[in-house]
């Protein structure tokens, strides 16, 4: 009976050391690679619609979008560490405010590709729990736009947005599932403004067109990752 409650506290001990003993600390040289599930919230404002030089009001709306996202940080010290973010997100862009751009409806559907590059502060690389802070640079490309709703009705109409560089501000934490692997949550805010260039639309009344916008995304994401 003594050996078995000997047995039984020496278990729960190792374990309560388990728990209690720091994962891995982060060493300088180290990659951490992690795979979330980011959802895309922009943050919109834009300007005018201009057509031929006309003023026909402000307004359109940039919708969400949910994707995986990947990312690479390279440890350069234990506390400092930089960060490349990839991945690539769909979006609507509607008029949404004054007679003309909510009459138009759907206007775009674009795709986004926004690589990211942040420097990294890990306050805790020796624990379990490890918060960081990060600030950087934003890359976003436009590719395979297109005009959508009543825009898209008008043969020959087309749009391309402007290329943007922005800031981005992040903050996130690692949480420890042993010496490698380890969870993530992560936010990001990201300054995007584009320009859209539309040609022939509104049945090749205006010849053209465009509206800035800025995006200034915010993005949520969760997920796991390993260090190597």
């Amino acid at each position: 009976m003594k050996v078995t409650k000997l047995a039984v506290a020496l278990l729960a001990a190792t374990g309560l050391s388990a728990i209690a003993t720091p994962a891995m600390a982060y060493e300088a040289g180290d990659w951490l690679v992690r795979g979330r599930i980011a959802h895309i919230n922009p943050n919109d404002d834009s300007g005018s619609l201009f057509a031929d030089g006309v003023n026909l009001g402000p307004g359109v709306k940039v919708d969400n979008d949910t994707i995986p996202e990947l990312d690479i940080t390279y440890m350069i010290s234990p506390n400092w560490g930089v960060e490349l973010i990839l991945g690539y997100s769909k979006h609507t862009v509607t008029g949404e405010k004054g007679d003309v751009a909510t009459s138009l409806g759907n206007v775009i559907n674009t795709k986004v590709l926004p690589p990211t590059l942040t420097l990294q502060y890990h306050f805790a690389p020796n624990s379990n729990i490890r918060p960081y802070v990060g600030a950087g640079i934003n890359y976003t490309y436009f590719f395979d736009e297109k005009t959508a709703g009543a825009v898209a009705g008008t043969p020959g109409s087309k749009v391309s947005l402007e290329s943007s560089w922005g800031l981005a501000a992040q903050a996130g934490v690692d949480i420890a599932i042993n010496d490698d692997w380890f969870f993530n949550a992560d936010i990001k805010y990201i300054q995007i403004d584009t320009k859209a260039k539309f040609s022939n639309i509104a049945d090749g009344e205006y010849s053209e067109a465009h509206i800035s916008a800025d995006i200034d995304p915010f993005v949520y994401s969760i997920g796991v990752g390993r260090r190597f």
